[in-house]
């Protein structure tokens, strides 16, 4: 029957199974979802057996619906929603509290005391990143110091910390390997880019204990094998592990230097492959390790995060109730020709690169006795668009010259409008593949070129086909008026 690889994909509102051959081709895609909690304004966390749940629920319907043997199974792959925080016992794996989202804001009074004792230079230069509570590192500071004997638990080793790759890992190998990738590490704000390893420095400001951390590994390795996972055999290797941005750059086969991708998911993220070198940004982007393969060295890229691109749609949906799928704001959108001069900024949990607004809030301005539920789904699509424009100016402007076009993958990428749009107001050209899930097949790949599926990482060009192709079609003075508008609204925000 030949060599399978699996994919687990676990994002922030569900878990994607995907199964596919030697040929990568998919032969089973199972999506799960499972529960969003709200605690309070601004705080977003999960329930980590329900993540677990929907893991095995949708491996299991998966299996059954490849009809494939189970043995035939070489590997597994995992990609992740990053900076999500679950601490748990090493002994029996009980969290010892909700995993806290990466969307969540609390620790936003700790990133700003933080700043003001003027460390967040040190952290920008170790770890690429910026002092926000998007981060995992200000969280796992809260639940420590929040959670009734944390700290002590930890310093005497007793808990383990991980994003939520490593949760999976430990779970998938029975608890025997605690161990992160250097994509996900480097998400934590605990991670020296330069060293590529933890920093102690950095865990002494945060007051984090080293025992709590996982192992760090390369991105395609063998981490351990499957052990008492409900409907797979014992001993499988789960063989790769990245974040979920980095897996799609690389499952959209950016290789090279200045390859660039754009996954319009929950959040919408903008990464472009800058070598061998970690660079760093003067306009408001991150610098993150996109994947380590071997013996070769790491791989860096830039990355621009908008919080809220899907999720908008959601809001839509669940909010405002203004249709029953999300897949209908595309036909409800395309009801009006344009926004009608209403401009949607989606800052539903604050404002992410360039701006790093943890304050900021969602705003509609514009708004006439003539706007219609339409022209707000125009708006929101739009916004969705005008996000990543501004993380295209920023990251031009960082790597010195413009971009000459994206690949772009997620769900939100299906809809048409939107990507006319986001061609429209880039005046660029965007190019979307026939499989649009990358970022499980980013996974796949890591998993296969361990276990020997797959000998080189130029085997996914073979896989990567264009579905269609958006060129611009916007006058430049109808571009140059939508974003004055756009730049008004977000000063409100």
């Amino acid at each position: 029957m030949g060599q399978h690889v699996l994919s687990i994909d676990q994002g922030t509102t569900g878990t994607t199974v995907m199964i596919l051959d030697e040929q990568i081709r998919v032969v089973a895609r199972v999506t799960q979802e499972f529960a969003q909690i709200y605690p309070r304004p601004g705080w977003v966390e999960h329930a980590p057996d329900a993540i677990w749940a929907s893991v095995t629920l949708a491996l299991q319907q998966a299996l059954t619906r490849s009809g494939i043997d189970p043995a035939t199974i070489t590997g597994i792959g995992i990609t992740n929603q990053r900076e999500t925080s679950v601490i748990w016992d090493r002994k029996d794996g009980t969290p010892v509290h909700n995993a806290i989202v990466w969307q969540d804001r609390r620790t936003a009074d700790l990133c700003q005391t933080l700043k003001q004792r003027e460390l967040e230079p040190l952290f920008r230069e170790r770890t690429g990143l910026v002092l926000d509570p998007y981060f995992s590192g200000t969280k796992i500071r809260w639940l420590l110091d929040n959670v009734d004997h944390a700290r002590s638990r930890a310093t005497r080793g007793e808990l383990a910390f991980g994003t939520i790759d490593t949760y999976l890992i430990w779970r998938l190998t029975g608890g025997k390997a605690h161990v992160t990738d250097l994509s996900n590490a480097s998400r934590t704000l605990l991670f020296n880019l330069h060293t590529l390893d933890w920093d102690d420095e950095l865990l002494s400001l945060l007051k984090i204990p080293r025992q709590l951390l996982p192992q760090l590994r390369g991105s395609s390795e063998i981490y351990g094998t499957t052990r008492g996972v409900p409907g797979l055999p014992d001993g499988i290797p789960v063989a790769g592990a990245a974040g979920d941005q980095q897996a799609a750059l690389f499952g959209q086969a950016c290789f090279a230097e200045g390859d660039a991708k754009c996954t319009y998911g929950t959040g919408a993220f903008l990464l472009v492959n800058t070598g061998h070198r970690p660079v760093s940004s003067d306009n408001g982007l991150l610098t993150t390790v996109a994947w380590k393969i071997g013996d070769q060295p790491a791989v860096y890229a830039l990355e621009g995060s908008a919080f809220i691109a899907g999720a908008a749609v959601q809001w839509l949906r669940d909010g405002l109730r203004l249709f029953d799928n999300a897949a209908d704001v595309e036909q409800l959108a395309r009801q009006v020709p344009d926004s009608g001069g209403v401009v949607f900024v989606p800052a539903l949990v604050g404002l992410g690169a360039p701006h790093w607004r943890p304050e900021a809030q969602g705003v509609i301005c514009g708004i006439t006795r003539g706007t219609t539920a339409a022209h707000l789904a125009r708006a929101t699509l739009d916004g969705i668009a005008l996000q990543i424009h501004d993380l295209s100016r920023a990251m031009s402007q960082d790597m010195g010259q413009p971009l000459a076009s994206f690949k772009v993958d997620g769900g939100a990428c299906a809809n048409d409008l939107l990507m006319q749009f986001q061609a429209d107001i880039l005046d660029l050209t965007i190019v979307r593949p026939k499989v649009i899930e990358t970022t499980a097949l980013g996974s796949a790949f890591l998993a296969g070129l361990a276990t020997g599926v797959w000998d080189r990482p130029e085997d996914i060009r073979r896989c990567w086909i264009p579905d269609r192709t958006f060129h611009p079609a916007m006058e430049p003075q109808a571009r140059e008026a939508c974003l004055t508008r756009w730049n008004r609204a977000v000063e409100i925000a």
